[in-house]
């Protein structure tokens, strides 16, 4: 049987970098604690080790939610050493912890820790399989097939071997952590300590266990979002549970900035012509003139284009996935690209349906599911087709 291993997260990355130390670390054989400024003209790499459990350090100025509307900055506190190096003249910060730990706060990050328990423990699970999967990609052979780029076609994604010097990030790209600022409870340490060890397999494979936060009432499949190949326990289910969130349930279950987006299951965003093809250049770096038309051409199973054709008086060009259209059709990201395009006198109105890329468990689904009573391997099996749930480490 495995041991725990331990993930190297990139927390920040800046020209300079504040951090506190709470307790006492060891740099080099030398005594570290209070606050220190680091700059990007650090010499050398420095491993930063808690020489007891109680220690924390803390990073000022975090930013969480990079390019979503959410993004915001704020102080972070975590566990476990802190490594600072310096890359192409960046200072990054990566945190090296257990990988309970370090699921202890993705679980308070991801949704809120007053989630019902059985949503907790499910989550627990997929994103200790999904973090664990991560760590085996990077060993494996490299990307699949499928990146095309060419003067009539943009086809792209973005995945956690994005990442060369750490393993996965903090933010929305890989899965929230937040160290220890986020509210810790009880019943979410008891989540991840009930379920330790355990992840989903299939075929004798721990799963790369994606999620989202609503799927808008059917999952997506994995290659309408990413690498064009077919993964058995990433298919498209239905899923009524997301549409019965109550105002209390969403309450319990997402964090106070995720609940400034109300129209996560239905949603509607319109633009003149004007505003649409400044916003596509921008967002694009090219000129396609005038907007003429956006034709979806290819959607998955849950109805979220993967390929979009934008037409405009200078240039056509059709761009994909899923996140490329969401990316370029917003001044951030459009909640998903599970939308209608109504051509308006002058403009578009796009009405879409669902929050993130579908693919996996459906975050408030499942934690409708939850407050049903459903267990969390019912919740499991539920999005994850045909899996196994295995623990792989015991405790030391």
């Amino acid at each position: 049987m495995r041991k725990e291993r331990t993930i190297n997260v990139g927390i920040k990355s800046a020209d300079s970098i504040d951090v506190i130390f709470t307790g006492e670390y060891l740099c080099k054989g030398i005594q570290c604690t209070g606050e220190y400024c680091f700059g990007h003209d650090l010499s050398e790499e420095l491993l930063f080790t808690p020489t007891y459990k109680e220690c924390f350090f803390t990073l000022k100025d975090v930013t969480i939610g990079i390019d979503f509307h959410w993004q915001m900055d704020e102080n972070q506190s975590f566990k476990g050493a802190l490594k600072l190096f310096v890359k192409k003249g960046i200072l990054i910060a990566v945190n090296i912890i257990g990988i309970e730990d370090y699921l202890t706060s993705v679980i308070s990050s991801e949704m809120s820790a007053t989630a019902p328990f059985e949503f907790l423990k499910a989550h627990a699970v997929i994103s200790r399989s999904w973090v664990i999967r991560q760590l085996e990609r990077k060993i494996e052979a490299g990307r699949g097939e499928g990146m095309k780029d060419t003067p009539e076609e943009l086809v792209r994604w973005q995945e956690s071997e994005d990442h060369i010097y750490f393993d996965v990030c903090a933010d929305d790209h890989c899965q929230r952590y937040q160290g220890i600022t986020k509210a810790f409870t009880p019943e979410v340490r008891k989540a991840v300590e009930s379920t330790w060890g355990e992840v989903i397999t299939y075929d004798g494979k721990v799963c790369d266990a994606r999620f989202s936060k609503c799927c808008g009432g059917q999952t997506e499949e994995f290659s309408a979002c990413w690498e064009n190949i077919d993964v058995p326990y990433l298919k498209s289910v239905k899923d009524p549970f997301c549409g019965e969130a109550t105002e209390e349930v969403l309450k319990k279950v997402l964090p106070s900035f995720d609940q400034k987006t109300t129209d996560y299951l239905d949603w509607e965003v319109s633009y003149t012509a004007d505003e649409i093809s400044k916003l596509v250049a921008k967002r694009t770096g090219t000129d396609f003139g005038t907007i003429l038309d956006l034709i979806p051409l290819d959607r998955g199973a849950s109805g979220r284009i993967y390929r979009l054709k934008i037409v405009g008086t200078k240039r056509t060009r059709i761009i994909g996935k899923e996140l490329e259209i969401r990316k370029t059709l917003s001044k951030s990201h459009l909640n998903s690209s599970a939308f209608e395009v109504e051509k308006l006198f002058d403009g578009f109105r796009l009405k879409g349906k669902g929050w993130g890329h579908g693919v996996g468990l459906c975050q408030i689904g499942a934690a409708v599911m939850g407050e049903k009573g459903y267990s969390y391997d019912a919740i499991l099996k539920h999005y994850y087709k045909g899996v196994t749930i295995q623990r792989l480490y015991d405790r030391d």
